[in-house]
């Protein structure tokens, strides 16, 4: 994906992104690792969609990165963002069929080619400014890979989940059966 794809979905979703930071570099990438820059949208005065490159992960209890934050009951009153993304992995126990490494596997959203997933943000001391994305319960396609769910919104909620005064908890919720193509890689 590139920017000017990013700016004309966000458009046609109701949202004016800029870039005060200058247009950030949205390369394409094997994977974004804790502690990587990637890129977030988050709402600034004026309702304009503010497109940045931030850090994944703040440090949290014993210096442990909090990378991803269950969202079971919360609002999120401040600090929504969304996290742009084309696909996610998650790892399964190889135990079964007698490989040492663990499986892994890549979900992409079933036609399209990136999404967006529920995010906060906020300014941590020792790293700056950066985010961690919200978790709910799996959905049918990813329940028998793991127990949590990055929060992947549809695109008509977008715009719903960078207000606050919108109810985080009618937003966040697992995707229904055949939202998610499935692969194993690596």
């Amino acid at each position: 994906m590139d920017v000017a794809t990013v700016n004309r979905d966000f458009a046609a979703a109701g949202v004016e992104l800029r870039a005060s930071e200058g247009t950030p570099n949205l390369e394409a990438r094997d994977s974004i690792r804790i502690t990587d820059s990637a890129p977030i949208i988050r709402m600034v005065e004026g309702g304009a969609g503010h497109l940045v490159q931030r850090r994944w992960s703040w440090p949290g209890p014993g210096g442990r990165p909090v990378y991803n934050f269950r969202s079971d009951g919360r609002e999120f009153a401040t600090g929504r963002c969304l996290i742009i993304a084309d696909g996610f992995y998650e790892f399964t126990d190889p135990a079964e069929s007698g490989k040492k490494r663990k499986d892994k596997w890549l979900f992409t959203r079933a036609g399209e080619p990136w999404f967006c997933i529920a995010g906060i943000w906020r300014a941590a001391p020792d790293v700056g400014e950066a985010f961690t994305m919200l978790t709910t319960a799996p959905g049918p396609d990813l329940a028998p890979y793991h127990d949590r769910q990055v929060a992947i919104l549809d695109r008509a909620d977008w715009v719903a989940w960078l207000d606050p005064a919108v109810s985080a908890k009618t937003l966040l919720k697992p995707l229904p059966a055949g939202s998610l193509a499935v692969e194993q890689v690596g």
